[in-house]
């Protein structure tokens, strides 16, 4: 996570002191050569800074690049969260996939452009489709973690949901069978008539059980009975590490219910809980996280959030965005990647 530390100062004093800093970082031996594979910038004003900041970043990063708007919340107009890693053999052809050990690996970012968000998802969703296609990959198959930002997630986030229940019922996603790891969350293009943008990551090569998916049924509802349709997490085993991505996860009990309503802190406490439970299903824990998204509804709970995050994992990169929540009654949601060694004689290596 890239942070602009200079908060009084213009936005392109603020990207420029980002460039200057990554540019010998990236270089640098501390990265051991490592490749951005992905970045995802978060902007305070999209309509004013997307343009400015997609000329900046494509100098120097040769990878899909999703950029939002979810004010950073420590008062800078930019953050950046980057993918980097070693190893990686790029490929620019085939959409910017990176490769490793016999897997492909995908990034896309796509916004709509027409109608309504219903529209524009279903529209997202089946372009995906022919893409992977072409690929010979499948989005039930391959696709590991999905991310849908809304521009209003209270007015654009029911449509969306239907529109997205649509396409995977037509592709064999069902609560009979699994969906997809996801956030869904409030995050706006520079573009007012884009009412909706899905990021994806996708694996190509995976074999059969090396993906899983995690429920804690103890804590948590299945999402399909409050008419969803995501994953709680999901965990791929390679012969030498298990790497979990964690949805979009906030207060809430295993009856589907929001718990603590106007209470940040509470609410935070719950959320972490329910994290922890996650990862411990996935034989993982707290200290395996590698990097943590936290996403507030309003921003006087900054402060409050900071604190208990700062404290609890003072060593994780970690963003805290303005991003309003799916569910009015949230106030708080996060969203984190864990990685762990070990050794698993099933399957290739990372």
């Amino acid at each position: 996570m890239v942070h602009a530390d200079e908060i009084a100062t213009t936005f392109g004093e603020q990207a420029n002191a980002v460039r200057f800093a990554l540019i010998p970082l990236i270089g640098s031996d501390l990265l051991k050569g490592a490749a951005v594979v992905f970045a995802r910038c978060f902007l305070s004003d999209a309509a004013n800074q997307q343009k400015p900041a997609d000329e900046l970043l494509s100098q120097f990063l040769c990878c899909p690049v999703s950029y939002i708007q979810q004010p950073p919340l420590d008062g800078s107009k930019i953050a950046l969260w980057l993918h980097l890693q070693t190893g990686a053999v790029l490929n620019g052809s085939e959409g910017y996939s990176f490769e490793r050990n016999g897997f492909t690996h995908y990034y896309t970012s796509d916004r709509g452009t027409e109608g309504d968000s219903y529209l524009q998802t279903l529209k997202l969703l089946e372009d995906y489709e022919r893409r992977l296609s072409a690929l010979n990959c499948r989005i039930e198959n391959d696709c590991i973690r999905t991310w849908f930002f809304t521009r209003d997630i209270d007015t654009d986030y029911a449509c969306l949901v239907k529109a997205r229940k649509e396409n995977f019922s037509q592709n064999g996603l069902t609560s009979e069978t699994h969906y997809i790891a996801s956030t869904g969350i409030e995050g706006r293009d520079g573009d007012a008539c884009v009412k909706v943008k899905m990021d994806t990551y996708l694996i190509k090569g995976l074999e059969k059980g090396q993906l899983q998916f995690l429920y804690a049924k103890e804590n948590m509802s299945p999402t399909h009975q409050y008419g969803v349709t995501f994953e709680r997490g999901a965990y791929i085993d390679f012969g030498d590490r298990r790497n979990v991505y964690i949805s979009g996860t906030a207060s809430i009990d295993r009856h589907g219910r929001i718990l603590f309503e106007n209470d940040v802190i509470l609410q935070t406490r719950r959320t972490l809980e329910n994290v922890e439970v996650l990862l411990r299903e996935a034989d993982c824990g707290f200290c395996d996280l590698m990097q943590i998204i936290v996403y507030l509804r309003d921003i006087a709970d900054y402060a409050t959030v900071k604190q208990m995050f700062d404290e609890k994992f003072p060593q994780v990169p970690k963003v805290i965005v303005l991003a309003p929540i799916c569910r009015t009654q949230w106030l708080t949601e996060m969203e984190c990647i864990a990685a762990k060694p070990i050794q698993n004689n099933k399957f290739r290596n990372y």
